[in-house]
């Protein structure tokens, strides 16, 4: 186990913050707030030299109450407690801060007019089709960003763990070809100030709330981008992280107090043992661990029990909500933060944009771990989430064994089909976001074994089953990472996305034939998509498959339409008796076939081809 002296001695909380300015006020976040919030309280955190020693006062301000000038274990913090009522208007606060020698400072704080009806701001839902982007890997639309004075960690394409320029411009570029493909929502991983020295191009290091980091472009920039693909009919979904941060984020050098981070005796990693949440006999020292441990070396883990620690990470959420207009938020590694904060996170969310959407990350292939924090489920121990979608990776395990495994006596297609059968734990399984990879596993064809049939037969379930589905941007041209499993060769550079590049996904040059008609198949399927309401909201009903078959049957229906889908895993073509489905169909089926444009008329058996999939469009 390494000690923890080196870090003990940078935690000193009565050394200076030598590397910051002279100025008095150095950091005040958030940087401004707005006036008409369902809240009305705000909380100010200063940072400057001897700050908490000073005496603070607000001018008379209408409508704004300066409550508390809260003082903490270093007196280079101080937290401003307001109130902010309905009535009060936009403008410019005025506070003055007396120095102990009676030399009077003065300081501005902006309160600013809400844009719209931003509080009815919609979330993200099971119409749409979401495409998650690892930004350093997807397009470098701006050269000139590649490099920043300051920051260690240097472009080079070659380092299959080393920043690659990607960047915001890059995505805004191409938001024509997002849409095109039928997508209409963007997952975008973490785009803020990762400011480490080496492997910083993930984005889950923070090392500012508050800031996009200039490798990708600006704040601004990035609220441009919401913006524009708002107009291209896209939403976009923040990738946020409130359990860790960067071990060179700003507070590292200087911090609030000595509980702001959890601290040991000595390193101590967390022991991702997440059953220990609904574990009625887990040893509270496991408990501990799993909660306060830290990920990694570079990764301290934040306190979120720290009230002012607690109330800076709700306020910095609804910030990038107000500020840049964002449909959604993915909360990473939602159950490992203090679990009653979560609870306090996402309520204050919901309170303030009742239609907002926030999914959280809980990587477990159990259905009781991932509906214990789903907002509705009663749980054994009464804890009553406020989140409403969570992440279905008990699903996305289920559908590639099921498509990888043979038969034996029972249908290979057994395994997915009991994983659904037991939505019974959810309190909404519509609301779950279901997925055919991500950043952090190997790419669906990889995990596929590179077999094109099954792959389409992957995406035709994604697209029609329930939950709102995503994709990981290359899988629409078979994207893999052979061989490894390796995070830098899973998030490799999207072809095209580089000046002189080869081959581009984007104009189709170089693509292999196969590609070419997986980007075709998905672009037909995502497309079709997005006009299937009966997809998005209607009800599900599957079949049983029989022994010894490879056939997966399901319907979407609601009261205006039916979709019928097939899944055939044999090797051979299959004629379907449709007898087995006439309490939906009737006594026949009629209808056309979605991915080839072929009619079915009255028909009580159907030809399926051999590893195929159909959607077909009941009459």
């Amino acid at each position: 186990m390494c000690r923890f002296l080196f870090l003990i001695a940078a935690f000193l909380l009565a050394t200076s913050p030598t590397l910051f300015s002279q100025q008095l006020v150095e950091r005040m976040e958030p940087p401004n707030w707005w006036v008409g919030m369902a809240s009305e309280d705000l909380e100010i955190m200063l940072y400057g030299k001897n700050i908490g020693l000073c005496e603070i006062r607000l001018e008379k301000y209408d409508g704004v109450v300066l409550n508390e000038v809260k003082k903490v274990q270093n007196s280079n913090y101080v937290f401003l407690n307001l109130t902010i009522s309905a009535g009060a208007i936009p403008g410019n606060l005025s506070f003055v801060i007396e120095r102990q020698k009676g030399k009077l400072l003065p300081m501005s704080y902006s309160l600013i007019q809400r844009e719209g009806n931003k509080q009815h701001t919609a979330g993200f839902s099971s119409a749409d089709m979401v495409y998650l982007i690892t930004p350093d890997r997807f397009v470098n639309g701006d050269a000139s960003n590649d490099n920043v004075h300051g920051f260690e960690d240097k472009v080079n394409r070659k380092d299959k763990g080393g920043r690659h320029g990607g960047d915001i411009q890059g995505i805004i570029n191409h938001l024509d070809y997002i849409s095109d493909m039928g997508f209409t929502s963007l997952w975008i991983n973490p785009l803020l100030e990762n400011a480490m020295p080496k492997n910083s191009y993930h984005g889950y290091a923070i090392t500012d709330f508050y800031k996009v980091d200039p490798r990708y472009g600006s704040n601004d920039l990035y609220r441009s981008m919401v913006k524009k693909a708002n107009e291209k009919g896209l939403t976009v979904i923040m990738d946020m992280v409130a359990n860790h941060i960067g071990l060179n984020h700003w507070w590292m050098k200087d911090l609030p107090s000595q509980d702001w981070i959890n601290q040991w005796p000595e390193y101590t990693e967390t022991n991702h043992r997440k059953s220990i949440i609904l574990d009625p006999y887990a040893a509270e020292e496991d408990r501990k661990i799993f909660f306060e441990g830290w990920f990694v070396h570079t990764m301290p883990d934040l306190n979120q029990k720290n009230k002012e620690l607690a109330t800076y990470l709700i306020q910095n959420a609804i910030w990038w909500i107000e500020y840049s207009g964002i449909s959604g938020i993915r909360m990473d590694t939602y159950p490992y933060p203090d679990m009653e904060f979560m609870n306090d996170w996402s309520k204050a969310i919901s309170e303030e944009y009742p239609l907002f959407t926030i999914v959280g990350e809980e990587w477990s292939t159990n259905p009781n771990q991932v509906a214990y924090w789903q907002q509705g489920k009663k749980n054994y121990n009464n804890y009553e989430s406020h989140l409403k979608s969570v992440m279905d990776f008990p699903l996305q395990s289920a559908l590639v064994n099921s498509l990888n495994s043979e038969k034996t006596w029972a249908s290979s297609w057994i395994e997915l089909y009991e994983t659904l059968a037991q939505d019974y734990v959810y309190a909404d399984p519509n609301q779950l976001m279901i997925f055919s990879d991500n950043h952090d596993m190997s790419r669906m064809y990889t995990q596929l074994n590179e077999d094109f049939d099954l792959y389409k037969l992957a995406l035709v379930y994604l697209a029609t089953t329930r939950g709102i589905p995503q994709i990981y941007y290359g899988t629409e041209i078979l994207m893999t990472n052979p061989g490894t499993d390796d995070h830098g060769i899973i998030r490799s550079d999207f072809p095209g996305g580089w000046e002189n590049d080869a081959i581009s996904a984007f104009t189709g040059l170089g693509l292999s034939l196969k590609q070419k008609e997986a980007q075709g198949f998905v672009k037909k399927l995502l497309n079709w998509r997005k006009g299937a309401a009966v997809v998005h909201d209607g009800a599900l009903k599957h079949f049983a498959p029989k022994n010894k078959e490879e056939v997966y049957v399901f319907f979407r229906y609601n009261n205006q339409k039916k979709i019928m889908v097939i899944l055939n895993k044999n090797t051979e073509d299959v004629l379907l008796d449709l007898t087995t489905y006439r309490e939906i169909l009737g006594e026949s089926l009629s209808g056309r076939e979605v991915l080839n444009n072929v009619r079915i008329n009255a028909a009580s058996k159907l030809s399926v081809k051999a590893r195929n999939a159909k959607i077909i469009e009941v009459e």
